[in-house]
């Protein structure tokens, strides 16, 4: 990440393959590839002299992952902003409180290594962990997801069994109770067809969370959990 100043702007140049980001008080934005010749190529609202961010973001065209965790609630204390996959947060920050996710999904997880317990967490505000259903303070490792990931419809298989056995049920929709419609509290096999879903242990998206992304799951201790049981799942569609 490097600065400059915005009557330097002719120096913030692109180069192939790269996509930058361009951040000021009034906002943000995102740069397509090629060297930028004026102020109007990002559509910036005014010209005034003020300090602006450039970062660069790892694949052209991608829209980048931002989110900053500070150590105290509402927002205060030491805090680290985080644009990538972390598997270890300990050197930036000891503890989390509170977070803003400012573009993407996240995925928060207890431990280092992306274990113990999962927290996801679309874009918005939560100036206490709690509002992500958190345990405790501790985050200590992250993952981001950037879009849809299939660029369809949300489906989601789910099977009464182990290996895709059993009564199979397709899913496009929120479930907020399991037992209630479909008169069953586990799901033991998953096969997400489409978009990013999570599950939550207890019904009304309470208890331990598991974030599915599409793919085969043939058993419960494929997403993470130690059983099948699961309460309600709703679909990740806030970017």
């Amino acid at each position: 990440m490097s600065t400059t100043a915005s009557s330097d702007w002719r120096r913030v140049d692109k180069r192939p393959g790269q996509a930058f980001r361009i951040d000021d008080e009034s906002g943000f934005y995102l740069m397509g590839v090629g060297r930028i010749q004026t102020l109007a190529g990002w559509q910036r609202a005014t010209q005034s002299p003020v300090v602006i961010t450039v970062t660069k973001a790892s694949n052209p065209g991608t829209i980048l992952m931002e989110i900053t965790f500070y150590e105290d609630k509402n927002f205060l204390g030491r805090s680290y902003e985080c644009a990538s996959d972390c598997a270890d947060m300990h050197s930036h920050v000891s503890r989390c409180n509170s977070a803003r996710v400012e573009s993407g999904c996240w995925v928060l997880y207890e431990k280092p290594n992306y274990a113990g317990y999962q927290y996801v967490l679309p874009r918005g505000e939560y100036p206490e962990y709690q509002r992500w259903m958190g345990y405790n303070d501790s985050v200590h490792s992250c993952r981001s997801f950037s879009s849809h990931p299939s660029g369809g419809a949300h489906l989601m298989k789910i099977y009464e069994r182990p290996d895709f056995q059993g009564q199979a049920t397709e899913c496009s929709e929120d479930c907020d109770s399991v037992q209630e419609r479909y008169r069953r509290r586990d799901i033991a096999s998953c096969h997400v067809v489409g978009g990013y879903w999570t599950l939550y242990e207890h019904p009304e998206y309470r208890g331990r969370q598991y974030f599915m992304r599409p793919g085969e799951y043939r058993k419960s201790n494929d997403w993470g959990a130690a059983c099948s049981t699961v309460g309600s799942f709703r679909r990740v569609t806030d970017f």
